[in-house]
């Protein structure tokens, strides 16, 4: 099994752990989910209010996995205290404000299938936070593979903070 992994994602044998590939998923439905939800109000159509829960629930699963992976990812991550401290710990806290957000708006979206009538505009407003936090904190994880490489091996480590 080992095998046809490594050759189908051979990729996936560099990786320290599977987080970053539950990552994409919830970024993607739930960016959907806020476009969707936007043209429904535009639009006024009833297909694609449906088609955003769909997407709004599969990104907050989404954002469960990944989460729950994070955090189980996390301790092993080789990075320094002061990258941990500046830009593990934000990724984190911005991260599972996310799934607490995208939570809230799935549970309000269900039980007002599909699209909330009272409220639409603060449903609407929480869909652009949503957007907002998701952004911030995928840029702090971003920073931290690209800047610190906690996602690899390609240098010695721990790399310490710089502005």
């Amino acid at each position: 099994m080992t095998k046809l992994i490594a050759t189908l994602l051979p990729g996936v044998q560099h990786l320290q752990n599977i987080h970053p590939m539950m990552v994409h998923f919830p970024i993607a439905f739930l960016s959907g989910a806020v476009l969707l939800y936007v043209l429904a109000g535009v639009l006024r159509s009833e297909k694609f209010a449906s088609a955003g829960l769909f997407l709004l629930i599969l990104g907050t699963v989404g954002a469960a996995v990944a989460v729950a992976t994070g955090l189980y990812a996390a301790p092993g991550v080789m990075v320094s205290f002061s990258v941990r401290d500046k830009l593990l710990e934000p990724h984190e806290d911005l991260m599972l404000t996310v799934l607490g957000i995208s939570v809230v708006l799935s549970v309000w979206a269900l039980i007002s299938r599909p699209f909330p009538r009272k409220a639409r505009p603060l449903f609407i407003l929480t869909l652009f936070v949503l957007m907002a936090v998701m952004t911030v904190g995928a840029d702090y994880g971003v920073r931290m593979v690209y800047d610190y490489n906690a996602g690899g091996n390609a240098c010695p480590q721990p790399i310490e903070y710089a502005k």
